[in-house]
């Protein structure tokens, strides 16, 4: 009697863990969007050895997370609640935008520590940037999952490593390509440097993506672990 009212029991805290699981991805999944959009304008030089010299933009930072959720949600909680994901960045981009535009048609007071123009200065190119980035954006995420299944179809669940890669990497350069000449195009950037952002950008995805195969390994057995799913498996919220 006392096994047979626990087995509800433990459906319930594990359908209720595995939805924590997953509104906690997504919520990490959408601030590195939003946080990208936001902060793009801010350029850096990073050399790590000599020789190679990245000249890249700060939004780049948080940029591979959303591919390494993406592909965390993809392989533990399948395609359809990946694309839920990507929607719902899209969502918060198109709203962010929103809310940067009505701010920018409110004069600020005479007190304000920031001047409209201060404030223009910071946010005034994020409508062309947060619309650049919610084309590529589209591009990119929607490659990113489709690619995933296909190559997890064709290795039956297994070689995580292969179809992380093999996702990650084309979605993040046809990314890097279409917010470049979005940009460009839109005269934020000029195109003498267009050669020069996309090779640091490229190649800096590429390393990015690399280095994160081992933290999906990580995250998926972490994500696994509490339901008994071997690789390959979802679970089914």
């Amino acid at each position: 009697m006392n096994e047979s009212a626990s087995e509800p029991a433990t459906f319930v805290a594990k359908r209720e863990l595995s939805l924590r699981i997953f509104l906690i991805l997504a919520a990490l999944f959408i601030a590195s969007l939003v946080a990208c959009n936001l902060i793009f304008r801010k350029f850096f030089h990073w050399a790590p050895i000599e020789g190679l010299t990245f000249e890249q933009s700060v939004g780049l930072l948080p940029y591979p997370i959303t591919f390494l959720v993406t592909d965390l949600i993809s392989e533990c909680f399948g395609k359809k609640k990946a694309n839920w994901v990507v929607i719902s960045g899209l969502f918060a981009s198109a709203f962010t935008l929103i809310i940067i535009t009505i701010s920018q048609a409110i004069p600020a007071a005479d007190w304000s520590p920031v001047s409209d123009a201060e404030f223009n200065h910071v946010f005034g190119s994020t409508i062309v940037a947060v619309s650049a980035s919610m084309t590529a954006y589209l591009l990119a995420q929607f490659l990113d999952v489709r690619l995933f299944h296909f190559w997890k179809k064709r290795t039956q669940g297994k070689k995580l490593w292969l179809r992380n890669n093999l996702s990650t990497i084309p979605s993040q350069f046809i990314d890097t390509f279409a917010v470049l000449f979005l940009m460009c195009a839109a005269g934020q950037i000029q195109w003498e440097l267009f050669s020069t952002l996309l090779l640091n950008g490229v190649i800096f995805k590429f390393i990015v993506a690399l280095l994160d195969t081992p933290l999906v390994y990580l995250g998926s057995w972490l994500i696994r672990r509490p339901f008994g799913l071997k690789l390959g498996e979802e679970i089914v919220m």
